[in-house]
């Protein structure tokens, strides 16, 4: 506008000298650029093409899945899968038992007996919860909640003063017994919570947005058990997770007679590649100057599996003898129970996703828990030195495979009971290095984590509100655990040391879980701060239809019982 009352009154007098002459054109110049640059034209406007909205609907089911919980790849298929699934949960099934058993005063046939009994009773306890628990296809593995009170017990003075002659057996078999006792008994928790419905009452509380932290931390809560490990040995370490990453995501869309063998079986094809390489290095003298703890972790040969292993063997109830009880001891397991009945409704949650599953109602998630508190009574009865909970790392590779079918981790489960009974054979595939495992882990327990990060979009992460409950919960739930864990590594006991031992394990094991923190921190917030008038942020209108076996026609067919067993146990 002032550029054209200049120009206007320039023009009313006729240039007198050269100058003013091209002032006068100068500013012809300008006029006409700036109506060029600045012009406004609404026909154009109405022209112009709209910006795309970004917007991704909220999915009940998860996309993508090849094979959903109720739909099975061929035969064939199907056992090569179930095959990766035993591969997998054999990381876990080692790693407990060769951590406890020396501390026991066991040697290595003794944790070789208990790594073929922690799988054989693995394998039992899945096949009971894909047909009569929760019936979501998850791995019922071992649980490292339970490694603090265990370690507990294994420092009972009681049990330290015993001699060890006769080659530690003894010391051995009296802490096996205490352990055993102490989950046959803390095992009621979750029967009792389970079947008395109570947990379905409880789940009321739980909403998308309170268990969004829950389920994250499942996957993020185990960090340490990833690069770390993977640190331990790097030149066998790092190659496996470059080479599982490569195949199951940049080779994905290779195909062999229409199969995406390279996605579908990324974890056999670069296990088996990276296991040759660790034992080409062993057999070359690689590690045989280097310090103990980097032979261990590196070597094929230094887990002695092979050599302590009978040819046939089957675990049997009571077989370390009739276990003991202590009143202190079964507390303290309590909590693990505790510990693993939460991480276990974060596990069930994130397989309902990746087996393209609806959330499990309240009473079948109830019910999942009541069957896994028969399979640590199972796990005391058998001495597995571990309770069991959902196998985290094997939920990843449901959304890994893209398989989340029912029937593949049923023949895993049969894969587990059979060589757990032929010694030779599983402890061949045990000898595994730990190494190769945490690689694994480092995709698979992110996957997990990412998969209850997706719950958020049921929810309203413009709220502040929402934004501090699951920051915080987040927040503190990795914080707390790791407060606890430099705590206990420098001072050798944990931040709660009073004269009861049995209230320093309770309080010890609850703060070591990542899940446990997360659920009491998010599900407290979310329902004090502000909660009459925030349901729809919560994302409850989303949950609610999912709380009853009948609020959706779909629970129907994920979640019935097996040979019409419904007529005697219907859905509450």
């Amino acid at each position: 506008l002032v550029l054209q009352l200049s120009l206007s009154t320039s023009l009313l007098s006729p240039p007198k000298t050269p100058f003013s002459l091209l002032l006068h054109l100068h500013l012809l110049l300008w006029f006409g650029f700036c109506r060029a640059r600045f012009s406004f034209d609404p026909a154009e406007k109405m022209a112009a093409p709209k910006p795309e909205e970004i917007s991704h609907p909220a999915m009940d089911q998860l996309q993508g899945l090849e094979y959903c919980i109720d739909s099975n790849p061929s035969w064939g298929e199907s056992i090569a899968l179930g095959f990766q699934h035993y591969i997998l949960a054999l990381g876990t099934a080692v790693m407990i038992p060769s951590f406890l058993v020396p501390l026991m005063g066991g040697d290595h046939g003794d944790k070789v007996r208990v790594v073929q009994t922690l799988l054989f009773v693995e394998g039992i306890n899945t096949l009971i919860q894909t047909l009569f628990g929760t019936r979501l296809p998850t791995v019922i593995g071992g649980s490292y909640a339970f490694m603090v009170p265990i370690m507990s017990i294994i420092h009972d003075p009681a049990l330290t003063r015993i001699e060890d002659d006769h080659l530690c057996i003894q010391r051995f078999l009296s802490t096996m017994r205490a352990v055993q006792g102490a989950l046959i008994v803390s095992s009621s928790i979750q029967i009792i919570l389970g079947y008395s419905q109570l947990w379905a009452i409880c789940s009321r509380f739980f909403s998308p947005l309170g268990m969004v932290p829950v389920i994250s931390l499942v996957g993020f809560g185990l960090f340490d058990r990833g690069f770390p490990v993977v640190g331990r040995c790097v030149e066998i370490g790092v190659p496996m997770l470059i080479l599982f990453v490569t195949f199951s995501q940049y080779l994905k869309n290779f195909h062999f007679r229409q199969l995406p063998v390279l996605e579908r079986f990324a974890l056999l094809i670069s296990v088996t590649v990276i296991w040759a390489y660790a034992h080409l290095l062993t057999a070359s003298g690689a590690y045989k100057h280097r310090p103990d703890l980097t032979q261990v972790n590196c070597r094929t040969d230094r887990a002695y599996l092979i050599s302590a292993a009978p040819w046939i063997k089957i675990p049997y109830p009571l077989q370390w003898g009739a276990p003991t009880f202590d009143a202190g001891h079964c507390f303290g397991m309590m909590a693990a129970v505790i510990v693993s009945l939460i991480e276990s409704t974060g596990g069930y949650k994130a397989a309902s996703r990746l087996a393209s599953a609806t959330p499990p109602p309240a009473h079948v998630l109830s019910r999942g828990i009541g069957w896994q508190g028969i399979g640590i009574l199972l796990s005391g009865m058998f001495g597995t030195m571990s309770g069991c909970t959902v196998s985290a790392e094997n939920v990843g590779l449901l959304g890994s495979t893209r398989v989340g079918s029912r029937r593949v981790i049923q023949i895993a489960a049969g894969f587990m009971i059979f060589f757990s009974i032929l010694g030779k054979f599983g402890a061949l595939f045990a000898s595994i290095p730990f190494p190769i495992f945490a690689a694994l882990y480092c995709v698979l327990f992110g996957l997990v984590a990412s998969v209850g990060l997706s719950f958020l979009q049921f929810t309203n992460m413009n709220s502040m509100r929402n934004l501090f409950i699951v920051g915080v919960a987040l927040f503190l739930g990795l914080s707390i655990p790791e407060y606890f864990r430099e705590y206990t590594s420098k001072a050798f006991h944990g931040p709660s040391h009073t004269k009861a031992g049995w209230f320093n394990d309770f309080l010890n094991t609850i703060f070591f879980s990542s899940p446990t923190v997360a659920l009491i921190v998010g599900v407290f917030l979310d329902n004090t701060l502000d909660y009459k008038d925030s349901a729809r942020d919560r994302g409850m209108p989303w949950w609610a239809k999912f709380r009853s076996f009948q609020g959706d026609s779909r629970n129907e067919e994920f979640y019935t019982l097996p040979f019409n067993l419904n007529r005697f146990f219907p859905p509450s």
